[in-house]
């Protein structure tokens, strides 16, 4: 479907205005498709790939019936409810909503983990229009009675998959509890796994399911490829990478936060810009790192799947699977964050033996083979001998030193002083001191 113009789908004359001053001028698909239905009241399954304009999808027809109500809500009440799995997406959405709701008395607040929930609880005194939350703090908000969703009529479930990745699926039934049967409710998905399915029987009510792309299809305009090598030879086959494109930002995804943690020091004492986000950052770290990110004081960011659904950052061109997720959806959201708003971008991952299995869980769900840029893919018997990540070697023999970075190449020690150091990048995770665990279900949860 080709876009449409904004002023063919029914919206307000003060939303098209604010869609002018934000020289949006063409809505996306999936808004073309979404918005008539929104605005009529009835419930939505929308599925669609990340970057194609979800957030206005729903919120521009929330802030059409909004401005129409002309009272402000009672205290301790709300009238829409946006759940999102992270801080990140929470910020984004809220960010995207207040765009239009300048000059207008629709208030918009937020509710995340890591912030004071003493400051939230004095906000949500005198009520919201809409409230952008993650679904454990809100829990703990309901539990001190600080809010009440007796008169919520509008639920919106945002990147609904990654919320049941993520164990959020008894927070989702026990907040329905709280909430009135008569409701419109939609829900955003970028794939459409079974549990999904389940989740919109029990809280749509004859739902219109739109989908303007096959769940877990890429972008297009994303150049994807995969380089098979080593884990010790990640972080210099990275660095080569980054060289290739100075100035052009870059996001690297890893699988654990110590693991990221030690990749960003590694990359900054190379001398790139870099910086990183994850679980056992605080929200002030994060915010702080993003609008760095977002600024272009740093040019690389490290993370952990915890920002795969959470940044919209246009000058993204490229993304590296350093470690291979072990959710294969999350590698479509993870290449989403480049190729934003039409550009192009690139996404490589790096293979090593023992994530063959992610690897082809990847292409069995993308229906297509990944273009092979580098190294040939692992024999059989290379894979069985090779640990699984977090586990030490079945091989005989004493680990390789910890403190060493693998595959590095002759003659590198005196460029990079502190790479004997960087024992928790792949170079070093192959044989830990102590096995790590791969990323817990929560570790964004407790936004």
């Amino acid at each position: 479907m080709t876009m449409a113009d904004f002023s063919t789908l029914g919206l307000s004359e003060k939303i098209l205005q604010g869609l002018a001053k934000a020289q949006f001028t063409k809505a996306t698909p999936i808004q073309v498709e979404a918005i008539p239905h929104v605005m009529q009241g009835r419930d939505l399954m929308g599925l669609a790939q990340t970057g194609t304009g979800k957030t206005l999808a729903f919120g521009l027809p929330l802030l059409h019936r909004l401005l129409g109500v002309g009272h402000p809500p009672p205290p301790r009440t709300i009238r829409a409810l946006i759940l999102a799995p992270t801080r990140e997406l929470v910020s984004q959405i809220a960010a995207n909503l207040e765009l239009f709701t300048k000059g207008t008395p629709v208030k918009v607040v937020t509710i995340t983990g890591g912030a004071s929930i003493n400051r939230q609880t004095e906000r949500l005194a005198r009520g919201a229009d809409i409230m952008v939350a993650t679904p454990g703090r809100l829990i703990d908000l309901l539990d001190r009675n600080a809010v009440v969703l007796d008169h919520t009529g509008y639920l919106v479930l945002d990147e609904a998959d990654q919320m049941l990745d993520m164990g959020f699926i008894h927070s989702l039934r026990k907040i329905a509890r709280f909430l009135p049967l008569k409701r419109q409710t939609l829900l955003f998905s970028a794939t459409m796994p079974k549990l999904i399915e389940e989740l919109a029987h029990t809280f749509l009510r004859e739902p219109v399911r739109v989908q303007v792309a096959p769940p877990g299809k890429p972008v297009e305009k994303i150049a994807q490829g995969v380089h098979f090598i080593p884990q010790g030879d990640k972080a210099k086959l990275l660095e080569s990478y980054l060289l290739k494109h100075p100035g052009e930002q870059a996001l690297v995804f890893g699988r654990t936060k110590h693991g990221s943690e030690k990749l960003m020091k590694l990359l900054v004492s190379w001398g790139f810009k870099a910086g990183s986000i994850h679980g056992n950052k605080s929200q002030n770290q994060r915010d702080r790192t993003l609008t760095e990110f977002r600024d272009g004081t740093l040019d690389v960011l490290v993370a952990t799947d915890v920002a795969a659904r959470g940044i919209d950052i246009p000058g993204v061109r490229h993304v590296y699977n350093y470690d291979m997720p072990n959710v294969p959806e999350n590698y479509v959201h993870r290449i989403g964050r480049t190729a934003r708003a039409g550009a192009e971008g690139s996404a490589v991952a790096f293979v090593a033996p023992a994530e063959m299995d992610e690897f082809r869980a990847v292409e069995k769900l993308l229906k297509q083979p990944i273009p092979v840029i580098g190294g040939a893919p692992w024999a059989a018997d290379i894979v069985a001998a090779a640990p699984r990540p977090g586990q030490k070697p079945r091989q005989g023999g004493r680990p390789r030193a910890a403190g060493k970075l693998q595959g590095k190449p002759q003659g590198q020690a005196k460029a990079h002083p502190r790479a004997g150091r960087a024992s928790g990048v792949p170079g070093g995770q192959a044989a830990p001191k102590r096995p790590q665990r791969g990323p817990r279900r929560s570790e964004a949860a407790r936004g």
